[in-house]
């Protein structure tokens, strides 16, 4: 039998401070949103600065995507065998490098090189967010703590995109990363001096990950799932990172002009956002989505074969647009999240994470180059990538029907 000297001596474990790892996680996210989303609306500068085309504009979205896609597959395999604290320091002194390495890139090369290494730091941090909400936050409260973290999408936009572009225009296009670098930098050291240690899921029983893996596969719900996820990732970022590009070359919008355009879409978002969520839950999240999506078809039809025309009319239609655009999000991810058994959730969202950013880089890709610009600046054919993300949109809608919610 113990002694109360001995009970009074054992050491307990601290108890994890909620609170103060979501604040953290959210920092993180806000980072990782902001250095993904910020390069659709550089797009014109970084085209002039570095002389390439829309094309190679592409690479560079695509080998962040690409790369982030990739380093979530591989990271399934041994990420859950390292203290949660451990390895989001140091993915994330990577990536607060990775940023660095893009403030200081001479030229195209090493800038599309510094992305690749910006993606797959990246890609990993994504997955483990979510993956430290589940270890800490109980099923009661994960929800609130999601919708915190997911926030930093709508404060990228609302708050970095017009600081970023604001910073990209009155000193130079390295102004933005740099900026992320000292930001990402702080984040880290309050992550190394506050972030608890995690290291109950390391007991935990797990699956071999190509087990894990198989299953997902040869489940027919959940290839549906993910095929719902690639044909929304394909209709969405064929044209995202390039809105900036054919406003700047074709409708004349100046850099703080589209500083603008992301301000009030993001904003729009932020609030409209919950309103379709509370929608799903009444209504259905399947029949929110496709009112969602056949909604969307008209904007982005406008969108990408928009005339000249005065700055508030544009911002009109670019609000609906971004409006639209995240509507379609909401129940989507819910009715993916639905499709899967608890027992199954954790390492089929790591796998969509993986085909979400494998699908995205595909649409930036091949929306590149597809695109042209002509001897005078102007884009060229981004009215054929809107009707091809239309038929994304369309295929979208189809296959929703094929999903069955289990949970």
């Amino acid at each position: 039998m113990e002694t109360q000297a001995q009970v009074l001596n054992t050491p307990t474990k601290p108890a994890v401070n909620e609170n103060i790892v979501i604040v953290l996680l959210a920092a993180i996210n806000f980072t990782h949103i902001m250095d993904f989303v910020i390069m659709a609306p550089l797009n014109p500068i970084l085209k002039k600065e570095f002389g390439i085309t829309t094309g190679e504009f592409s690479f560079l979205v695509a080998a962040y995507t690409l790369s982030a896609g990739v380093s979530g597959i591989i990271s399934s395999f041994f990420i859950d065998r390292f203290d949660r604290k451990a390895a989001i320091i140091t993915l994330y002194f990577g990536f607060v490098v990775s940023n660095l390495c893009c403030a200081l890139a001479p030229d195209y090369a090493i800038f599309l090189i510094s992305r690749v290494i910006a993606g797959f730091f990246g890609g990993i941090l994504a997955s483990l967010i979510f993956s430290v909400i589940g270890d800490v936050v109980p099923p009661q409260r994960r929800g609130k703590a999601t919708g915190i973290v997911m926030s930093a999408f709508s404060a990228a936009s609302v708050i970095g995109i017009p600081i970023g572009l604001h910073l990209a225009g009155t000193i130079n296009w390295k102004a933005p990363f740099m900026l992320l670098t000292v930001l990402s930098g702080i984040v880290l050291i309050l992550c190394y001096r506050m972030f608890p240690s995690l290291t109950g899921h390391m007991t935990a029983k797990r699956n071999p990950p190509l087990e894990t893996i198989l299953a997902v596969l040869r489940n027919p719900n959940l290839l549906w799932s993910l095929s719902f996820t690639a044909m929304l990732m394909l209709a969405g970022f064929s044209v995202v990172p390039f809105v900036s590009d054919y406003l700047g070359a074709n409708i004349g919008l100046t850099t703080a002009e589209l500083g603008y355009v992301y301000f009030f879409g993001g904003l729009a978002t932020a609030v409209s956002g919950p309103l379709v969520g509370r929608l799903a839950d009444k209504f259905g999240k399947q029949r929110v989505f496709v009112i969602a999506a056949v909604a969307s078809i008209a904007p982005m039809l406008i969108i990408t074969s928009l005339p000249a025309l005065s700055l508030t009319i544009v911002l009109i239609y670019t609000t609906i647009f971004f409006i639209c655009f995240g509507a379609r999000f909401v129940p989507a991810i819910a009715l993916i999240t639905g499709s899967v058994s608890h027992q199954q959730r954790g390492s089929f969202m790591s796998i969509n994470s993986s085909v979400q950013q494998l699908s995205s880089s595909i649409a930036a890709f091949g929306a590149g180059l597809a695109l042209v610009n002509t001897t005078d600046g102007h884009v060229i054919n981004f009215n054929y990538v809107g009707y091809f993300a239309c038929a994304a949109i369309v295929a979208c809608i189809f296959i929703s029907y094929k999903i069955k919610q289990v949970s």
